[in-house]
């Protein structure tokens, strides 16, 4: 009796506290069309017109948005008083950050260094504009101390903003940057293919020694016409060698063995530094493409960078040469050899080398974490992957806290208003110093406003207390049943696959036009519809949960059918395409976690292992016979040329 009651008071707390969220949900601001128009106005730099909407939205949840809009439009003209107090009143809004930047960036243009030195240790944002300013600031106080930090700026292959020149010049004039300095830098824009910037870095080099424009420009787009020009220019100069060596390098991006032939030739009018150098960058390219003699160019190279030697280790999985592996990743430096991926494939190789003890003490840290390399070395250890038990789960109280949480209630707000990029922000700068209880309370709420994406995104953050089911939630269970069944796919699979796609946001849309829960693109959109059978389909169907799903499972399925009935194969296609997945394919048979892990794309080689990983957690949570990650990732057998297809999204 006693226990009954108690689980009617907990009930009552718990639709309390949902009937308060829903609430504050559903009340349907009667301003939304004020703010709205008041975002408007500021985006099209119209003061007047936000001025109306403001005096209209005093008071309104998010006032502080319109506030900043205000300010941030003349900020110019603000003093700092009035800019200190906006930060101080929105402290706990990120709008608070947003505007200090703002502000920080103001005050370095205009030179005024004391206000800049007191506003800048409480940034919270890296800003590389800001930093800039910051050293200038300190050059002109102590430039012995501020120079060293500044030139390793120098070595950032990419433009930089304005406030960075001043410090360039003052590390020139003052010896600390020399013309092998310069050369590394236009060689690092040159491996980048930014001919543009590369121009403006040789703008620092003595009169005289820059490299011809035009003669670049020419090779960005025909390097091998130029290699083969008979003769080739003189090569005493640096800026002759180095246009050699970025046209050997620019045409090993698309033919590193043609372009290991011409080196061949060439090499030897060149320096032993300079020849070591570019075998290196052919190496890497080479293996990028899994050319055989990647191996090969790789051992005619000298000092290697990080991703010289990661691409170094992949080639040597997949010409299982555990050796190879070991030596390139303890080549690595501290920091890149400390991540999973190498703390696992390091353990590999010490263990097929014999020296399984080694092994076992880098593996039993590494499966206590929670991702697809944890996996691995759990199942290496001999155990099996399993989610953790729920530590906690929030009651009433705990939700009705989250309810009262202004930032929390912004982002819920900005959500409604379909701002998703600001609610985002709102959201992340809410939750950054939650604990763990109080994230999986938020993660909750989230769940709750069928905001998927944050409560997997805040429920991840947890270090001690987890709970997979807000991990790896599994909404439109009844619509993803009906399909998975019908093409007799593995619904935790899909489920993986979806999860990796879009987080169940059913109108999520990404950069090249992907769209819907199963993000699918127009043109697989409308092949499928017409396999389908679908009568007048319209692409703006494609957010329709059912009818994306529909379609997203029909063409996974098609994949899979294609390419074996492996479901590595088949996640690599459907980010990547099915021509190249195929193209990956190794010339023997290799496991599927060393196939994953040397996908020359980095987004598709990290999507595919997280779709797996995400996999075994939803057969977990689905209460299925979990099937080991090793089983599920396989063997990847050769590819067979017959079947090639082009490369691209084709069906």
């Amino acid at each position: 009796m006693a226990a009954t009651k108690g689980l009617l008071v907990l009930m009552r707390g718990l639709l309390a506290a949902w009937l308060l969220l829903t609430a504050l949900w559903a009340h349907g601001a009667p301003l939304d069309d004020d703010f709205l128009a008041a975002r408007e106005a500021f985006r099209n730099g119209n003061p007047a017109r936000l001025e109306g909407h403001a005096r209209r939205l005093k008071g309104h949840l998010l006032e502080p948005y319109v506030a900043y809009w205000q300010l941030s439009m003349r900020l110019e003209q603000a003093s700092p008083d009035e800019v200190r107090a906006f930060m101080a009143a929105h402290r706990e809004s990120p709008l608070s950050e947003r505007i200090r930047l703002e502000w920080l960036k103001a005050l370095g243009r205009r030179e005024q260094w004391e206000l800049f030195n007191a506003e800048q240790p409480q940034l919270v944002t890296d800003d590389i504009e800001v930093t800039c300013y910051g050293l200038q600031s300190r050059l002109r106080l102590n430039a012995s101390e501020a120079l060293p930090e500044a030139r390793p700026l120098w070595f950032v292959a990419r433009d930089l903003p304005d406030s960075c020149s001043p410090l360039f010049s003052a590390l020139i004039s003052s010896g600390m940057l020399s013309s092998d300095d310069l050369w590394m830098r236009i060689r690092l824009a040159l491996e980048r293919g930014q001919v543009s910037l590369a121009r403006r870095i040789a703008e620092w080099l003595p009169q005289g020694q820059a490299p011809e424009p035009r003669v670049l420009e020419s090779i960005a787009t025909n390097p091998a016409g130029f290699l083969e020009r008979k003769p080739l220019p003189g090569l005493k100069s640096r800026a002759a060698r180095e246009t050699v060596i970025f046209a050997v390098h620019r045409l090993a991006r698309t033919s590193p063995r043609q372009a290991a032939t011409h080196w061949t030739r060439l090499a030897e009018r060149f320096s032993a530094e300079e020849s070591a150098y570019v075998w290196g960058m052919i190496g890497y390219l080479g293996a990028l493409r899994h050319e055989r003699d990647a191996l090969d160019w790789y051992a005619r190279s000298g000092d290697l960078s990080d991703l010289q030697l990661a691409w170094k280790a992949r080639a040597a999985l997949r010409a299982r040469d555990w050796q190879q592996v070991l030596a390139a990743i303890d080549a690595m430096t501290r920091k890149e050899s400390g991540e999973p991926a190498w703390r696992y494939w390091r353990a590999r190789s010490l263990k097929e080398l014999g020296r399984a003890d080694e092994a076992a003490e880098l593996l039993r840290p590494l499966a206590r974490e929670f991702h697809f390399y944890g996996q691995l070395a759990q199942e290496d250890l001999g155990g099996r992957v399993t989610a953790p038990a729920a530590g906690y789960k929030p009651a009433a109280e705990d939700l009705q806290a989250m309810s009262r949480h202004l930032g929390l209630r912004r982002a819920l707000e900005l959500y409604r208003l379909g701002l998703r990029v600001e609610a985002n922000r709102e959201w992340y700068w809410a939750v950054r110093g939650f604990d763990d209880r109080q994230l999986l309370a938020a993660a909750e709420v989230a769940r709750r406003f069928e905001l998927y994406d944050r409560a997997i995104f805040t429920a991840d953050r947890t270090v001690e207390l987890h709970d997979f089911t807000l991990r790896y939630l599994a909404p439109y269970r009844d619509v993803l049943k009906t399909h998975t069944a019908q093409l007799s796919l593995d619904e935790a699979w899909v489920y993986g696959l979806i999860r990796q796609e879009s987080r169940f946001i059913a109108g999520a849309k990404s950069r090249v036009g992907a769209s819907g829960l199963m993000q699918l693109m127009p043109g697989t959109a409308k092949w499928v519809a017409g396999q389908l059978g679908l009568k007048n389909w319209r692409w703006a169907q494609v957010t329709d949960i059912d009818t994306n799903v529909s379609l997203g499972t029909y063409y996974l399925k098609h994949v899979l059918d294609k390419l074996d009935g492996h479901a590595v194969l088949a996640s690599a296609a459907y980010n990547a395409g099915p021509g190249r997945a195929r193209a990956w394919r190794p010339d023997a048979a290799i496991e599927g976690a060393v196939y994953a892990e040397t996908i020359p794309f980095n987004e598709t080689r990290d999507y595919v292992k997280r779709v797996m990983a995400n996999t075994t957690y939803y057969a977990h949570n689905f209460h299925q016979q979990v099937e080991s990650l090793k089983a599920r990732m396989g063997l990847i057998g050769p590819r067979i040329v017959e079947r090639e297809v082009p490369l691209g999204d084709t069906p």
